[in-house]
């Protein structure tokens, strides 16, 4: 029962935070993703340390994925002459991780180079890439970026549901037991259900397009959340990392994101939304 209690308190305090940070103005939704993109490259890497012993430098990582959020944020939030200028200090640092490995003699500049730009890559460009859709016409607008959430909210609640009433068809068991096909549908279901109800508080989509969205976000959420399960079973571990109690770690919180904000991308881009 006091596990119940603490993982529901941090869940509800989670949410308020990321949503009021999203709803007041683009200062605190900056100031959110970019304490969370610290967070997650953060987290990332001690992982690699701890299961991978590798020697990259961890601190630069973290850098980094910081300078990458700043420069977007800029880059996109506000009128500057010469965006690109904003990425010469990201720049500087991942040549500075690559020339840096020259003069490393533990044998495992390839595995340092690898998990250097992972950690780029995956725990730190999706966060970047949000400031492109919180950019609306009249300037900072937080409905793309909020809706990514609700739907990734609105599936694992359905998926969970429709799960353990329906569930016979595994997935992929090997990766995460619990999934199955008809929790999948579920969850898309109640996706689309959100995507009409957001389709009557904005014209920025037509309905049909905020339900292409929510099946966009449902399968890059899944595959997001299949793939973090399997680096973990690889490293058997049950969570990431301990920072949300009763909810793991800032990875465990935001897997289905990772894919889900550059999925989102690429399908407003082909429908011409962005």
């Amino acid at each position: 029962m006091k596990k119940l209690i603490v993982r529901t308190l941090t869940g509800a305090a989670f949410v308020a935070a990321l949503i009021g940070s999203m709803l007041y103005n683009h200062s605190s939704f900056g100031a959110m993703f970019m304490l969370i993109t610290l967070l997650a490259v953060n987290e990332f890497c001690t992982l690699i340390e701890q299961y991978k012993k590798t020697t990259f430098n961890k601190w630069l990582a973290i850098a980094g994925g910081g300078f990458l959020f700043i420069a977007s944020f800029f880059a996109f939030h506000f009128e500057v002459e010469n965006p690109l200028t904003l990425f010469v200090p990201y720049i500087a640092i991942v040549a500075y991780a690559f020339i840096g490995q020259l003069f490393n003699k533990s044998g495992k500049t390839l595995d340092n180079f690898a998990y250097f730009v992972l950690s780029q890559v995956y725990a730190a460009l999706p966060f970047a890439l949000l400031n492109i859709l919180a950019v609306g016409e009249n300037g900072y607008s937080y409905l793309l970026p909020l809706s990514i959430f609700i739907f990734i909210w609105s599936n694992d609640t359905g998926a969970f549901c429709f799960g353990c009433m329906l569930g016979k068809h595994k997935m992929f068991e090997r990766v995460s037991p619990k999934k199955t096909w008809e929790g999948f549908a579920g969850g898309a279901f109640t996706a689309i259900v959100a995507g009409v109800i957001l389709s009557n508080f904005s014209d920025i989509m037509n309905i049909y397009q905020w339900a292409g969205m929510a099946l966009t976000v449902v399968a890059t959420a899944t595959l997001g959340d299949l793939i973090e399960s399997s680096m973990k079973r690889e490293m058997q571990i049950k969570d990431s990392g301990n920072m949300l109690p009763g909810h793991g770690g800032i990875l465990d919180r935001f897997d289905s994101t990772l894919l889900a904000v550059p999925g989102v991308i690429i399908y407003l881009n082909l429908i011409g939304i962005l």
